[in-house]
């Protein structure tokens, strides 16, 4: 492990995640494995009928940079729509892909930078967005039907 990856700011948000647990009756759902890392995780959303998160929980099987990813999301994701979490997991791609200069503007979103030049991090990190924007699209296909 890298010292300057896994720093003190990344590994206090990776014990720090709101919203761990299943929702018992959730809107939409997903589960997502990176093929990269290993690394699993789930999310339910509930959504309210202005189409921003309500409710939100997810189970992370990640390593300290995929927890800190989903902390940081946690934080965030009440009361966004599945706009606003496309275009931050969009600004985290083009940090990642040195499209942009800043992995997004979002609270501890500036702890992820460090991981900009080890590629094969980007997938943990991204997952946690991954999962939701799946349990998002999941949510909006169940409304539809």
């Amino acid at each position: 492990m890298s010292a300057a990856l896994y720093t003190r700011d990344i590994l206090r948000l990776a014990v720090s995640i709101p919203h761990q647990q299943r929702l018992e009756k959730p809107d939409g759902s997903a589960e997502l494995r990176s093929r990269t890392c290993g690394s699993v995780v789930a999310a339910d959303v509930i959504v309210s009928d202005n189409g921003e998160i309500a409710e939100l929980g997810m189970i992370i099987s990640a390593c300290a940079l995929g927890q800190a990813s989903a902390a940081i999301l946690g934080a965030e994701a009440i009361g966004r729509t599945q706009s606003d979490i496309v275009k931050a997991q969009s600004g985290l791609h083009a940090f990642f892909d040195k499209r942009a200069d800043s992995p997004g503007d979002w609270q501890n979103m500036d702890k992820l930078e460090a991981a900009r030049e080890h590629k094969g991090r980007h997938a943990a990190i991204l997952l946690p967005y991954d999962a939701l924007v799946a349990a998002l699209a999941d949510a909006a296909e169940r409304k539809a039907a």
